[in-house]
């Protein structure tokens, strides 16, 4: 039998050794201190090397934008990590000292092999029975300028200041993606509300002009629950069911979170191979004969089904108590929902467009502003490759041809959400002051090889409101200053000192818009 060898440790294993049997339950006890990256295993001895460290201070901060002219990120998802952090802990009290203590000096031999780093910092963290750490956050909803701090992070016991930073991994792998989906969602909202405002559209119907499809292209459940959950604080519309649970258990209180019924091209093929498309669509109707319903367009021919099915159907969805959404999901969605001519009247389906073709069918009013809104009997949505960009330029199309821009809905798919990485908005912690031998000491990162990006603040760290009302830091904070900051208490030794509700974060992030 082949083996191999781990060239760290020395030791060897065979292919696939360990696959059918699960050693999960056994290392439960200690899965949460295993949320961390390898190299930080050893760092509660190369603290040491400075002298007798007694506290770790660091904090997030997002320190650029690679999203153009987004000043802001929405604080969000820190709560969330926190309900999270004690239930990953919980194993670890609960178990035997003993045990955990033996389990997790196993995984450091497998892992470094022969090392001195043992485990009576684990022993003292189990007979403490709770994470002795402090979070201070500015309230989660918070729009904070870039390089401007969303919270910090220190141990409250002199003898767990090894622990500020060894939760810095799973700490940034949670709270970067729902805070980046936030502001990528606030962006997203600014945008059709500047374009209801522009073309005379009801400001309600941008509650529902955004609509989350994301859960398919997103790298897991879980982060598509807290990416919709950062969707949601803007917009009320979502097909991610996964964030309804995700949004209770971390936030609760009352929220807004609705769909539709809708078909999909399993469900066309299967309806048009056995009784035609055109007959689907009237099945469709009799179906649903009142409320929103959705119909995906394009599965065969899209231009059909507007120049010959639909204006077939009119009077069926007119007297319908509701709206039939019409969805195209292929091609240029700019093209296919404002049509490739730049003026009305084109001589082709394509050269018209979705819209134009709906109100030769259906018809509308045109609204104070002078722009054309469709029968409320009828409406539009397009969710493939949809971004803020593309949006705008949609609105602009509509409008240079007098339509409303709430006359079509926006499916905000995955690649908005999950072409987003933690540089989207260089999000980062780092530590910026200490206490060692009992003396304060202020810490700080600048390389001198960087563009000043990667430059850290420095000392203990304060969030105040200039003239203007706009966030600013106080770097080498008064105690005065602290106590004034926007930096407060949400977390300490296990328990949450503040805690929001879903509703209060959509408000919070509302009073910024």
């Amino acid at each position: 039998m082949t083996t191999t060898q781990n060239p760290t440790t020395g030791s060897t294993t065979a292919p696939n050794a360990g696959v059918g049997r699960d050693t999960s339950d056994r290392f439960a006890p200690i899965a949460a201190l295993m949320e961390t990256d390898a190299y930080k295993l050893g760092h509660i001895q190369q603290y040491r090397l400075a002298g007798d460290v007694q506290t770790v201070y660091s904090n997030w901060t997002n320190r650029g934008s690679r999203e153009p002219g987004v000043t802001h990120v929405v604080h969000f998802g820190l709560q969330a990590f926190l309900v999270r952090l004690e239930a990953r802990f919980a194993p670890f009290f609960a178990a035997d000292e003993d045990e955990v203590c033996a389990l997790y000096e196993e995984r450091l031999a497998q892992i470094l092999g022969p090392n001195t780093i043992g485990s009576d910092h684990i022993r003292a963290l189990h007979r403490r029975g709770t994470l002795p750490l402090r979070f201070s956050a500015v309230p989660e909803g918070t729009p904070v300028p870039l390089r401007v701090p969303s919270f910090t992070i220190e141990n409250t016991e002199p003898e767990f200041f090894w622990l500020t930073n060894y939760l810095e991994t799973v700490l940034s792998a949670e709270v970067w993606a729902p805070s980046t989906s936030a502001t990528i969602a606030r962006e997203f909202r600014r945008v059709l509300d500047a374009g209801a405002t522009r073309t005379g559209g009801a400001a309600a119907a941008v509650d529902w002009q955004g609509h989350d499809f994301s859960f398919r292209g997103m790298s897991s459940a879980e982060s598509a629950a807290a990416s919709s959950a950062g969707h949601l604080l803007s917009f009320t519309g979502t097909d991610s069911l996964v964030s309804l649970d995700w949004i209770e258990r971390n936030y609760g209180g009352a929220y807004v979170a609705g769909s539709v019924p809708a078909t999909e091209h399993s469900v066309m093929c299967a309806g048009t191979a056995t009784i035609g498309e055109r007959a689907m669509f009237k099945r469709l109707l009799g179906l649903y004969p009142a409320g929103i319903v959705s119909i995906v367009s394009d599965t065969f021919d899209l231009w059909t089904v507007l120049t010959d099915f639909l204006p077939s159907l009119r009077d069926e969805v007119l007297a319908r108590d509701g709206k039939v959404v019409i969805r195209p999901d292929s091609g240029d969605p700019v093209d296919i929902l404002c049509g490739t001519d730049r003026e009305p009247g084109g001589e082709t389906p394509e050269a018209r467009g979705v819209i134009e073709l709906l109100w030769d069918v259906f018809g509308g009013t045109v609204n104070a502003a002078g722009f054309r809104e469709l029968d409320p009997h009828i409406g539009a949505i397009y969710g493939d490759s949809i971004t803020r960009e593309r949006a705008e330029r949609i609105i602009d199309r509509l409008a240079a041809k007098g339509f409303c821009s709430t006359n079509v809905v926006f499916g905000v798919g995955s690649f908005t959400y999950q072409y987003r990485t933690r540089d989207t908005f260089m999000s980062a912690i780092k530590a910026t002051w200490a206490e060692v031998d009992g003396e304060p000491f202020e810490l700080r990162k600048d390389p001198v090889t960087d563009s000043g990006v990667k430059r850290s603040a420095a000392g203990r760290l304060a969030v105040l409101r200039d003239a203007a009302g706009e966030l600013t830091l106080v770097e080498r904070a008064t105690p005065e200053q602290e106590a004034a900051s926007e930096l407060q208490p949400v977390w300490e030794d296990g328990a949450f000192v503040r805690f929001q509700s879903f509703a209060d974060v959509r408000r919070v992030l509302a009073e910024h818009a």
